[in-house]
């Protein structure tokens, strides 16, 4: 009886009992701050949605010329974050006072889609390193990798996300210990919001060190190949602009959504985790945007059919 006693769960009360067992603010009125953070939140995700939905028109019109795996990849890459978008207008319309009338079920979906997203994103950037690294220690500009591989790589990837990501949902959360309940997401236990950080840091950390192999292996094969006349410049100036390209994008992501990772599995209201809570979820917002962005800037091929697409 005494374990039975211990292990009692909460799955009849209110978000709002979970809030205030972690202490965390639920406003039961719009403040001039909420409507801000919807209305700029809101903004960003229809942003985010349309230049992602636009990256992905341009491998699917040009297809002739993005069959590579490289831009499959991309491309998956491009639907996660178009996810993410999707993931941040649901948390929108289900913030503020709102998060207050929502059921369980509701609030483990609006969590799950945010944290899949981010892992999808993630475990994609690890393909795409895994794949250049393949392409440019075997002297080719693409890979060869068959379509086959290709989808079962992509499935691999969203079937990792979607664990991930729907774990809580499933048992892993602190409904029925009340003790082990996180600030930041009062559902989620810390234990999962710490295997799930240190999963994303690992993915990111594996990656660090696949590029910083290119990097090292790049420098010393164009020196010994600049030696020879026959060196192919094409060679050179593709590594060069993919090098840059995947920097650009890990440092991005590095800044804007390993804070949200930093964050999460942090307790103590002392660092005044809480404060800050809004400004990291938007800067991740942001991170799904910059991809894009990115892709239309370094590759010539791709910025020209987005002239095409939008002229």
């Amino acid at each position: 009886s005494r374990a039975a006693a211990m292990k009692h769960c909460f799955y009849n009360e209110t978000v709002g009992f979970f809030y205030n067992n972690s202490r965390k603010e639920l406003t039961t009125y719009w403040r001039t701050k909420d409507v801000l953070v919807v209305a700029l939140g809101l903004t960003v995700s229809v942003i985010v949605l349309l230049t992602n939905l636009l990256v992905i028109t341009a491998i699917i019109i040009n297809r002739r010329r993005f069959h590579y795996p490289i831009y499959s990849l991309l491309g998956n890459l491009a639907a996660a974050d178009l996810f993410a978008g999707i993931a941040y207008m649901f948390l929108m319309f289900h913030t503020g006072p709102r998060t207050a009338e929502l059921s369980l079920k509701t609030w483990f979906i609006r969590q799950s889609l945010l944290d899949t997203s981010l892992t999808a994103s993630v475990v994609n950037l690890l393909a795409i390193a895994v794949e250049r690294h393949q392409t440019v220690f075997t002297m080719q500009l693409h890979s060869k990798m068959s379509n086959q591989r290709v989808m079962i790589l992509i499935f691999c990837i969203w079937v990792t996300a979607l664990l991930l990501g729907l774990i809580p949902s499933y048992g892993w959360h602190c409904l029925c210990a009340l003790e082990k309940c996180s600030s930041m997401a009062p559902l989620y236990s810390r234990s999962y919001l710490t295997f799930w950080a240190i999963s994303n840091l690992v993915i990111f950390l594996i990656m660090v060190v696949v590029y910083t192999h290119i990097f090292i292996y790049v420098k010393r094969k164009m020196t010994r190949m600049s030696k020879h006349t026959n060196f192919h410049p094409r060679y050179k100036e593709t590594m060069i602009s993919l090098v840059k390209t995947v920097t650009i994008i890990l440092t991005a992501w590095l800044l804007l959504r390993g804070q949200e990772l930093t964050w999460k599995p942090v307790k103590s209201s002392s660092c005044n985790v809480l404060a800050v809570e809004k400004y990291v979820l938007w800067l991740a917002e942001i991170n799904s945007l910059i991809n894009a962005i990115v892709y239309s800037y370094r590759d010539n091929e791709m910025r020209s059919t987005f002239r095409r697409i939008l002229c």
